[in-house]
């Protein structure tokens, strides 16, 4: 392993984990960790709480979901004071993976069942509207890192703006919201999604993605070495049986920047 390598960081930056912390989305900020320090690199994780600055070199945020009262508390935490630093430090080049509850609070709003609207951070260009029913169960799409599976469990319905790239198309469960065949959502550097599992270990293709980015905040040349294919397609290999039915639509990847609120 080189010295260079050895030398260098990369810093993960998990919002509210004594909080959000549900369906073991922790194993996202591990497998970041863990395939950064597999290639050499020094993995540093800084657990951020509401009280607490955001620090300036973070190179990937991480934020999941958990119980409705914990996202109501964190709301105004991350709408007034966190989220205008954020938005920020994706500007500067950080990335950021938000799952279920961090997702709709990154959104532009949230409609409850009262039609009450709760305002969200609006770095993705998209709302969330509350339904009186859940959204659970394996969930299977079509991205443009290839085959992404996970685990939804989730009430809220979430719409993507006209424009939006989604993080993938559905092929098995519902998604964003059980009726477009979207699942998630890319804006630039930034991801959301519904799916647990959790997602980064299922999915190595996603977590070297966002790793990448990270790096390249310090490093625009920063390449990532191969790593050799371990027990992860196996656990795609349940989705391969049985299909049932879902809004299917067919993949139209951007080959350019993908339309979402200005950072």
């Amino acid at each position: 392993m080189s010295e260079r390598l050895l030398r260098e960081r990369v810093t993960i930056g998990w919002l509210y984990p004594s909080s959000l912390r549900t369906y073991g989305d922790r194993g996202n900020v591990l497998a970041l960790s863990r395939r950064a320090s597999w290639r050499g690199y020094q993995a540093r994780v800084i657990p951020i709480e509401r009280r607490d600055l955001i620090p300036e070199d973070v190179d990937v945020f991480f934020i999941g979901g958990g119980q409705d009262r914990a996202q109501s508390e964190l709301a105004a935490t991350l709408v007034h004071s966190h989220g205008p630093i954020l938005r920020q430090r994706l500007s500067e080049g950080a990335a950021l993976l938000a799952i279920c509850g961090g997702y709709q609070m990154l959104c532009h709003e949230y409609v409850t069942l009262k039609g009450e609207r709760i305002p969200g951070v609006g770095i993705f260009d998209a709302v969330t509207r509350a339904s009186p029913g859940r959204l659970v169960g394996d969930v299977r799409v079509t991205s443009r890192w290839g085959e992404v599976v996970g685990f939804e469990n989730h009430s809220g319905r979430t719409y993507l703006a006209a424009g939006t790239e989604p993080l993938g198309w559905v092929e098995r469960g519902q998604g964003n919201n059980g009726e477009d065949g979207t699942e998630g959502l890319v804006c630039g550097r930034a991801l959301g999604s519904y799916l647990h599992g959790a997602l980064l270990p299922r999915n190595p293709e996603l977590a070297d993605w966002l790793l990448l980015q990270g790096l390249r905040r310090r490093n625009p040349a920063a390449r990532l070495a191969e790593l050799p294919v371990g027990w992860e397609p196996a656990t795609h290999t349940p989705y391969d049986r049985g299909n049932p039915a879902a809004p299917m639509r067919q993949p139209a990847w951007s080959s350019g920047s993908t339309p979402c609120v200005r950072h």
